[in-house]
Order: C-alpha cells, then sequence, then structure tokens
C-alpha cells in the first residue's frame, strides 16, 4: 500500500506524490508510471571507456539528468549499458568504448577509449573523451603528442561529459618514453600528462547520491593515464572521484571502473598486463513531488504538519510461486523423500493483496536424511507467503514403515511392501502435490518407493524413481521445481535393477546396494532427497531448500524492497531463498 498526497487543488481533486518514489536501474529493465499527471527525474550513465597500453585513460560515461513530463501511466524502457573492455596484451593495444544508456528517448553517449600508442591521431570522443596517448620512442625518434578525445559526443545542452587530457610528445632522454592523458570526467576535464614518466589523472565525476538515496555516492570519473618508462620509474595517473580506474606505471595493470559508476578503466603503462576496463552505467528514476493545477503551498505544508492533509492508499497485488523444502531420506532400502509443496498463481491465478509495511516471508529449509534403518528421513519445513502455506515434503521410510504425508508424500520402506505417505496434505486445490510409491520386497529384492512430486506420484519396484516436479517462469524464464526422490534398493543384477532417478525437477536419486548412500535434492527447488541402500553405513540424502517468488505490477515496484541481501528484487521480481521481510514503502 503506497501513500501519497492529496486533496483538493484548484477546483479539482488532484493528487501529488507526497514522498520521491527513487528506482535505481543497475541493469536493463522496464518501468511503467502510476496514473496521473506528474513529473520525472531521470539521471541516464553510460558506460565507461576502456583503459589502453601504453596509452590513455578511458573517459566516463556520458550523464544526463533530465525532467519528464508524464500524463497518464505509460511504459518506458531502461537500458544500462556496459563498459568498454581495456586492451590486453600481447593480442590487442586497443580498447573498448563505454556503451549508450537511456531511458525512455533519451539516451548518455559511453565513454571515449583511451588512445593507444604511437596513434598520431586525436583519441577516441565520447560521453567524456577518452585520454591521449604519450609518444612513444628514443630521443632519435620523436613521435607525435597525441590529443585527448572530445566529450559531448551527443551534442547535448548541458554537455554530458568532458576532454580527455593529453599525452606527452618524445624526444625525452633517456631511452624509450610514454605518459598518457586521463579521460574525460562528468564534472572535468581529463588531465594532461605532467611529464614524459606521470600519467595523467582522469576527470572529476559527479555527486549523485543526495538526490537518489540508495545511488552510489559519487560516479562517472575519468580514467587515469597510463606511464611507461624503460629506464627510470614512473607512475599512472589517478582516476577520477566517482569510480574511474587509475592508470599503472611499468610493470603493472590499469584499474578498472567501478561497477554503476561508468567511471573509465585506467591506461597501463606497458606490457605485459591488461588495461582497466570501464565501469557499467547505472539508470536513476524518481517521481517528483509535482502535480498539475493550483493549490495553496501554505496550506498545504500546514494540513501536513497537522496530520489533516488526506492520504490515499494503493494495495499491491503480487503473482506468488512457494515451494517448501523436500522431505528426507532413511537408511537401508528406503523410500525417497517427497518434494515440497508446490503453490502457485503463475501465470493467471488468484493474486495475493498486500498493504504498506513490511511482510514476513519463510523459506522452508530442506528436512535431513536418516542413518537407521528402521527410523525416517525428516519431512521439509513449510514455505509461506502471506495466507499462502506449501506443506514440507514428507520423509521417506525405512523397512517397514510408511512413508511421511506432506506436501507430496514420502516413499514407504522396501521390505514387507511398506505404503507411500499420502501427498497434498493438509489438502488445498489445486493439489500441492502427490503420494509417495509403496515399497517392495522382502523378495526377490528389495526397493523403497520414490517420494511424490508437484505433478506425479513416486514410482515402485526396483528402479523406484521420484515423482516428477513442475515447471514455472515466474521469474522470467522456465525453472523445474518439486521433484520427489527415488528410493534405495537391494538388486540382485544392477543392470537388471538400476537404482531409481529422482524427479527430474531437483529430486535426488535413490542408492542402490550396499554403502550407497542416497543423493540429496537440490538447493531452492523443494526437491526430495533418495532414499538409501542396505545397511546403517549408508543414510539418506538431504531434501532441498524451498523458495518463494512473488512478482509486483510494475507501477508499485518502486516501493518494494527486500531482506536480507541474499535475496533479490529486480524488474518487478522478488526472489526469496532464505527466510526474511519484504517491505512496500509509503
Amino acid at each position: 500500500m503506497a501513500r501519497s498526497n492529496g486533496g483538493i487543488i484548484g477546483t479539482t481533486n488532484q493528487t501529488s506524490f507526497g514522498k520521491c518514489t527513487v528506482t535505481t536501474f543497475a541493469s536493463s529493465c522496464s518501468v511503467t508510471t502510476q496514473p496521473g499527471t506528474r513529473v520525472i527525474q531521470t539521471v541516464v550513465v553510460a558506460g565507461g571507456g576502456g583503459g589502453a597500453i601504453q596509452g590513455g585513460g578511458g573517459g566516463a560515461g556520458g550523464t544526463r539528468n533530465i525532467e519528464i513530463n508524464v500524463d497518464g501511466a505509460t511504459s518506458y524502457s531502461a537500458v544500462v549499458g556496459g563498459g568498454g573492455a581495456g586492451a590486453a596484451s600481447p593480442n590487442s593495444y586497443t580498447a573498448s568504448a563505454g556503451v549508450t544508456s537511456s531511458f525512455a528517448s533519451y539516451s548518455s553517449s559511453g565513454g571515449g577509449k583511451g588512445g593507444k600508442r604511437q596513434c598520431a591521431a586525436n583519441s577516441n570522443p565520447g560521453g567524456s573523451g577518452g585520454g591521449g596517448s604519450g609518444g612513444y620512442g628514443p630521443e632519435s625518434t620523436p613521435t607525435p603528442q597525441t590529443l585527448g578525445g572530445t566529450g559531448n559526443a551527443g551534442g547535448y545542452s548541458p554537455p554530458e561529459g568532458n576532454t580527455g587530457g593529453n599525452g606527452t610528445a618524445t624526444p625525452f632522454a633517456p631511452g624509450f618514453v610514454n605518459a598518457s592523458g586521463g579521460g574525460g570526467g562528468a564534472n572535468a576535464v581529463g588531465t594532461p600528462a605532467p611529464s614524459p614518466r606521470i600519467g595523467g589523472a582522469g576527470g572529476a565525476g559527479l555527486t549523485i547520491s543526495s538526490d537518489f538515496p540508495g545511488a552510489p555516492v559519487s560516479a562517472v570519473g575519468g580514467g587515469g593515464g597510463g606511464a611507461a618508462n624503460a629506464t627510470s620509474p614512473s607512475s599512472g595517473g589517478a582516476g577520477g572521484s566517482g569510480g574511474g580506474g587509475a592508470g599503472s606505471a611499468n610493470p603493472g595493470s590499469g584499474t578498472s571502473g567501478t561497477t554503476n559508476t561508468g567511471g573509465g578503466g585506467g591506461g597501463l603503462g606497458n606490457d605485459p598486463g591488461s588495461a582497466g576496463t570501464g565501469g557499467s552505467g547505472i539508470v536513476l528514476v524518481k517521481e517528483l513531488n509535482k502535480a498539475s493545477g493550483m493549490w495553496s503551498m501554505k496550506s498545504q505544508f500546514s494540513a501536513q504538519k497537522q496530520g489533516t492533509w488526506p492520504e490515499f492508499l494503493v494495495d499491491v497485488d503480487f503473482d506468488y510461486l512457494t515451494v517448501a523444502g523436500g522431505g528426507g531420506g532413511s537408511a537401508g532400502l528406503s523410500g525417497g523423500g517427497g518434494a515440497g509443496g508446490f503453490r502457485t498463481s503463475f501465470p493467471g491465478g488468484t493474486k495475493i493483496t498486500l498493504s504498506t509495511g513490511s511482510h514476513s516471508i519463510t523459506v522452508g529449509g530442506g528436512g535431513a536424511g536418516n542413518n537407521d534403518n528402521g527410523g525416517f528421513g525428516a519431512s521439509g519445513g513449510d514455505s509461506v507467503f502471506s495466507t499462502i502455506t506449501s506443506a514440507g515434503g514428507g520423509g521417506g521410510s525405512g523397512v517397514f514403515r510408511t512413508g511421511i504425508a506432506g506436501g507430496s508424500g514420502g516413499g514407504g520402506g522396501g521390505y514387507g511392501s511398506s505404503a507411500g505417505g499420502s501427498g497434498n496434505s493438509p489438502p488445498v486445490s489445486p493439489p500441492q502435490g502427490n503420494a509417495g510409491g509403496a515399497g517392495e520386497g522382502p523378495t526377490p529384492t528389495r526397493f523403497g518407493g520414490g517420494g511424490g512430486g508437484a505433478s506425479g506420484t513416486g514410482s515402485s519396484g526396483p528402479g523406484a524413481d521420484g515423482g516428477a516436479g513442475l515447471a514455472n517462469s515466474i521469474s522470467g524464464s522456465s525453472v523445474n521445481y518439486a521433484g520427489g526422490g527415488a528410493g534405495g534398493g537391494e538388486p540382485t543384477s544392477p543392470a537388471v535393477n538400476p537404482n531409481g532417478a529422482g524427479g527430474p525437477f531437483g529430486g535426488g536419486n535413490g542408492g542402490i546396494g550396499i554403502g550407497q548412500s542416497g543423493g540429496n535434492g537440490t538447493a531452492n527447488t523443494g526437491g526430495g532427497a533418495g532414499g538409501a541402500g542396505p545397511g546403517t553405513s549408508s543414510p539418506g540424502g538431504s531434501g532441498g531448500s524451498g523458495i518463494v517468488i512473488v512478482q509486483a505490477p510494475a507501477p508499485q515496484a518502486p516501493l518494494i524492497s527486500v531482506a536480507p541481501g541474499t535475496n533479490t528484487f529486480s524488474c518487478g521480481v522478488a526472489t526469496f531463498t532464505v527466510s526474511g521481510t519484504l517491505t512496500i514503502s509509503k
């Protein structure tokens, strides 16, 4: 549930955002604005240019700060450009320019690559220009100075970047010399090489975090130039503030620009080694506190201070996938563990509505395996999202025991034809899993039953396979979940009685013969574990942990965050691999 300011504005009822909503795109994505008339501020930072060998530092990515008028819900693409590759000896002395970033119809140019050795032409232009290479050669063979590349390649006003610094010229005694200029930054030109043995510093970048909380403190600094001398010490130029990489001396390697700052890569003094790669770009979007119409700001601020300014609350509807932890296998001709319960609204099911605040998410762990041939593998832990609970998979049983019921049931023990555990326990509609297979024995051979899966029951008999799971694409790509674990066995002929295979969606394989342990279920799939072969020296496997994935509508995505940091939120999709919280901001 999101909160915004609202009330009577002039003669009509208008709304504006009471709190800025900031979205940070570290990789390409898309966003849909909320309905209504307002203004979006966006900062578009392109990828920085790579540094060159015996050459200049890469220029910072171009940077533009733009306000866009929005009328109604509109979908925009955010494209984040990558950093240009630094030159790497001995294959190439040539770097690559940074890649353009864009939001809607607005773009920033990639940073220019650093100039390479013995190139009389100017270095490369870009959002900020690459640094020029110094001359290279003995005093008896003069070589020309090269100039830094020009900035503001897009021709924008205000400019998106600055020019790179010039390299030195020869002759200089003694011996071979090469000092190159620093790449341009968003806030300053690159520094020319101050001497034949010192590379120029990269141009300074900009501070952006004050306007965009959570963004890098500073960004778009140019890369420092490299410097080399065959007979005397030399030093590379410093990287520009805001993620620019430092240039290197001889020997050494240039430092890469910082990721998601658009910083230029540092130049390399001399081979062997490599120059720095440019930092990738970033796109920042903020919906501003502006609305159409006329109103008294004094009245609005007074009402806000007194708590009488009305608030409009917006619920957020989520698609979800909840998969519980898979059940563990047991020892001694045991059944495989059942897969964790599988429940989803995607695609086309009933969504879950959540309001402003923090919401706990539980990701069930996999059940532990057991080494007692008369015991059970542990059942998996439940996974919970709001009102949706997926039950953990049932543990597989040892000899003479029935498999444990669960989201999917565990397989029965391989002696005395023990039954498998029931699936879809507790019952939900549609079912969250299936029953485990029965064990088989005592003659001629003994086999545990396979654990149930999300879309199929566990098998019985020789080579008892785990039940099949299901695929789902809520994450943006098709992923397999909730396959049951295979039963363990005691074959008289492996050729005739192969070991069972885990369900093809995360289930563990069964052990076959004395000393053969059951396989583990795959982590974050809810796969059931495989049962073990005969004896207590071969334990059953452990079930795979579960997972919770939720998908928010694009207009509300900027309001959402997840914790802890092992969980992720990108392009409207929150993925919980461990228990944590989902927070909807006001």
